[in-house]
């Protein structure tokens, strides 16, 4: 474990040594918090609410999702990185696991995107928007414990993709399609609420909304009762195991297809 801690600070050393690039992530951030914000003002000019969600309530949700939906991937794109280039031989020669350390820098960079990103979003949030925030402290454990575990589904599936990069050529469409997929299904573009039904239906059978959804709810309120916190946690975890094991699964057919020339 302590291996896979120096991996994850070393990756955060790396992002705070590009300043030009630190800055741009937050200038990005706020803008788009701007941007969300007028879009739904917008929205909400002749509309005291849409479905029962009034402005605030639905500023709160689109702002936490936007912040979540930051966490839910980019580990995948190192390793199709390092499958295309070849370089994944010699991380395969290595005292750990690769996908272990995939998963330790991608949590490096995630922290340093946390001061980055989305502790300015945060104070905007706070100081200007009156954003809703909960009110009890327990709320806020719910959250934090739906949240690690929306981001640890994210980059098992996100590895999935990277994965791919074994039998194409670029996973680059995949990556596309991946994305616009996990912005309807997951709950980050809007609330599942506002969706047809039909689509709600099909999207509790997808690890989609355990990603997003289940802890921007849990935030926002729509998830309030005690036992539905803790059923939808339950579905988390029930996803995280399945999505780890299927990951597994596939990097052990997938590093079969590894051909070494030379000695």
């Amino acid at each position: 474990m302590v291996k896979y801690w120096e991996l994850a600070k070393s990756q955060m050393k790396v992002d705070s040594a590009y300043t030009a690039w630190y800055w741009a992530e937050t200038c990005s951030a706020i803008l788009r918090l701007l941007i969300t914000y007028y879009f739904w003002l917008a929205v909400y000019e002749n509309n005291d609410s849409i479905k029962g969600i009034g402005f605030q309530s639905m500023l709160t949700y689109i702002v936490v999702a936007m912040i979540i939906e930051q966490y839910v991937s980019g580990v995948g794109d190192g390793l199709a990185r390092q499958i295309k280039d070849g370089s994944i031989v010699l991380e395969l020669l290595k005292p750990y696991h690769m996908l272990n350390k995939m998963i330790a820098l991608d949590i490096g960079s995630k922290i340093s995107s946390f001061f980055r990103a989305t502790l300015p979003i945060i104070a905007i949030a706070f100081l200007f928007l009156s954003l809703s925030f909960p009110t009890n402290i327990v709320t806020y454990l719910y959250f934090i414990i739906s949240f690690a575990l929306g981001v640890l589904i994210g980059a098992q599936i996100d590895l999935m993709i990277g994965i791919v990069a074994f039998w194409t050529v670029n996973v680059w469409g995949v990556r596309v399609l991946r994305e616009a997929i996990i912005k309807f299904f997951s709950g980050a573009l809007i609330p599942l609420s506002l969706f047809p039904i039909w689509f709600q239906d099909v999207s509790q059978f997808l690890p989609f909304q355990a990603m997003v959804y289940i802890p921007t709810a849990i935030f926002t309120g729509q998830i309030h009762d005690t036992n539905q916190i803790i059923t939808s946690i339950g579905l988390q975890i029930f996803w995280l195991i399945s999505m780890y094991a299927l990951l597994r699964f596939l990097w052990s057919i997938a590093i079969r297809k590894i051909t070494i020339f030379g000695g």
